[in-house]
């Protein structure tokens, strides 16, 4: 019986989305075990950092289901190339081979120096048929972030923004509250849970003095709140925002070489921490930050992925210097006239020069439309 691998890996897919916000900095990654006949014989995924990989959850679900000793006749469908090296847990495709299992699908290689190719060969050398490929410009975009913090040495750069029908984020009198409806808001959350990290500016943080927490959505067990991310060049917010008073998550402040804000010692006790990078032409270097924010340099972990909750000069900025990879744009069906524009000026003289995607789909979100634009090829 001919298998259908494409619907088994749009399984796993699925099942590897699970895992998001909780695998990090581990790569999202589902797994399959189909029978000969094409029935399930289990399913898996990486359900967090530092537990069981995608594999063995498939196996074991194996054994429970009672053809644990058939696995000779099984294939494993899996979203990533299976480990090879021991890492917190112990290597994948030692797993896959010393339980018999003879064919091996997989949608993509690992770009993790450590595997690339490696999982795949010590099956090979095995004995196991290996097959790669299927599905796998959806596979390499859904671990995106990984690869990205991994071949970059950068977080994944999500710019969120929320703009009415004529471009403003905000009426002439500077209200902004609210721009899109109650299910774009609960999305947002969602997105915040699946984030290592959500940054605003020294604006945002001063208007709206956001909590920037996960409030809409359940967590995973064990799955903590995003780190908090905070510009203020000069170190003046005032002490009394609740990203440096109310310790639901930790806070990074950054700021300006030299500068010690008068909330600091407040933010550390917080569990937060001040952080100094370079400026360039009076502003905050981004990139900057966005590489010390991939090393995890002072943080608890690297930043995998980052999304920018972002004000017209932040959005201009991240826009303006390439440092977003994909945007998600809410366009609510609202007309107000006069207001504040979601974007400033990019230098754009001519149509030709406009920031463009090289890939983008439209979405319904209760009334409002919403635009998730790719940058970069995967």
């Amino acid at each position: 019986m001919s298998l259908d691998l494409s619907a088994a890996m749009d399984r796993a897919l699925a099942l590897a989305a699970r895992g998001a916000g909780a695998a990090s900095p581990n790569p999202m990654v589902g797994a399959v075990l189909l029978g000969p006949d094409g029935e399930t014989w289990g399913e898996g995924w990486h359900r967090r950092v530092g537990g069981p990989h995608a594999e063995v959850w498939a196996v074991r679900d194996a054994d429970a289901r009672g053809v644990g000793d058939r696995l000779a006749e099984a294939t494993m469908v899996v979203t990533l190339e299976p480990c090879s090296h021991h890492g917190r847990t112990p290597p994948c495709a030692d797993l896959l081979v010393e339980r018999g299992i003879g064919r091996v699908v997989v949608a993509q290689e690992d770009p993790f120096p450590a595997v690339a190719g490696r999982g795949l060969a010590r099956l090979r050398e095995a004995g196991v048929e290996v097959a790669v490929g299927v599905r796998g410009a959806e596979a390499r975009r859904q671990i995106e972030a990984f690869r990205t913090l991994v071949t970059t040495g950068r977080p994944l750069v999500t710019l969120k923004t929320a703009a009415t029908l004529d471009g403003r984020v905000a009426t002439r009198t500077g209200d902004s509250r609210w721009v899109t409806s109650p299910p774009a808001r609960a999305l947002v959350h969602r997105w915040r849970a699946e984030a290592d990290a959500v940054l605003v500016g020294a604006g945002t943080a001063r208007a709206d003095d956001p909590a920037l927490t996960v409030r809409d959505v359940a967590l995973a067990e064990g799955q903590s709140q995003p780190l908090r991310v905070v510009l203020d060049r000069t170190g003046a917010l005032r002490a009394s925002l609740r990203l440096f008073t109310d310790g639901a998550a930790p806070t990074l402040a950054v700021v300006g070489p030299g500068v010690e804000p008068a909330y600091a010692e407040a933010l550390r006790q917080k569990g937060g921490a001040v952080l100094a990078v370079s400026e360039s032409d009076g502003h905050l270097d981004l990139g900057a930050l966005l590489d010390r924010l991939g090393t995890g340099d002072g943080l608890p972990s690297p930043v995998q992925s980052l999304m920018v909750e972002a004000g017209p000069g932040l959005a201009t900025a991240l826009l303006a210097h390439d440092l977003a990879d994909r945007v998600a744009w809410f366009v609510a069906p609202k007309v107000v006239g006069e207001g504040t524009p979601a974007v400033g000026d990019l230098g754009v003289g001519r149509m030709a020069g406009a920031l463009a995607f090289v890939e983008s789909r439209w979405e319904t979100v209760g009334p409002d439309a919403l635009l998730v634009g790719y940058r970069r090829e995967v």
